[in-house]
């Protein structure tokens, strides 16, 4: 997978889509996704580089709770067969939902 196709895939969901986060002004209104690689592993034998392969977080964000934009988030994962796990939180001082998306990646371009 590339860094394109990543951005790709979560565009379909049609929601506004930006590596890590917003610049200050420009958010968006709800809902929005934000997604980022915060951590990537080497795959390694016989002292050979092979892959790299990346944390990935989609992070969904929503003033209320909504099956429907979760739904369309776990199905453009799924099409691009990416496996999650997902967490939910309330952000008291944004007033919304993170629903968070942790799949891992590799990286070939």
């Amino acid at each position: 997978m590339t860094f394109e196709q990543i951005a790709e895939v979560l565009a379909s969901t049609e929601y506004p889509t930006v590596y890590l986060a917003w610049r200050q002004g420009h958010v968006p209104p709800l809902p929005y996704i934000c997604w980022y690689l915060p951590s990537m592993t080497a795959e390694t034998a016989d002292n050979t580089h092979h892959a790299q392969i990346y944390q990935l977080n989609v992070e969904l964000y929503t003033k209320n709770k909504q099956f429907d934009a979760e739904s369309k988030v776990e199905q453009a994962l799924l099409n691009a067969g990416l496996t999650f796990t997902k967490e939910e939180t309330f952000l008291n001082d944004e007033n919304m939902y993170e629903v968070l998306y942790m799949t891992e990646v590799i990286i070939n371009g």
